[in-house]
């Protein structure tokens, strides 16, 4: 199994529609005991939570977001871990929105140090 996701912070590498997280979206990941967490701001989106279940190298979870626009949505992700060639940690997710039409794969990637959290939320 890959390592934990306790304390990393992860960011999509490619932005997604207008009104959904991209390139500019941090998230602040949580672990323990099979249970994952995440806080995430940044973009198009304000505030977001997500909570769910790991098992093995497999994320299930779903998310909640408050967009810019002060709009509202909700989702279902299932995401795949691995660990990219320099150590960092990749998520591969397939998601689908509930609150509204729409589904898609995204790519998530541990940020390095280098890259800076911004001002990722820290209450996760």
């Amino acid at each position: 199994m890959v390592r934990s996701l306790d304390g990393l912070f992860l960011s999509p590498v490619a932005d997604q529609a207008p009104g959904q997280v991209g390139t500019r979206t941090r998230f602040a990941y949580r672990e323990a005991d099979g249970r994952v967490w995440a806080s995430y701001e940044g973009g198009d989106v304000e505030r977001g939570h997500l909570v769910g279940t790991r098992e093995g190298d497999r994320l299930d979870f779903r998310y909640v977001q408050l967009k810019t626009d002060g709009t509202t949505s909700s989702g279902h992700c299932r995401s795949t871990v691995s660990e990219l060639a320099d150590g960092r940690i990749r998520l591969d997710e397939t998601w689908e929105w509930e609150s509204q039409d729409g589904s898609g794969t995204s790519v998530v990637e541990e940020l390095s140090p280098a890259d800076g959290h911004g001002s990722v939320i820290t209450d996760a």
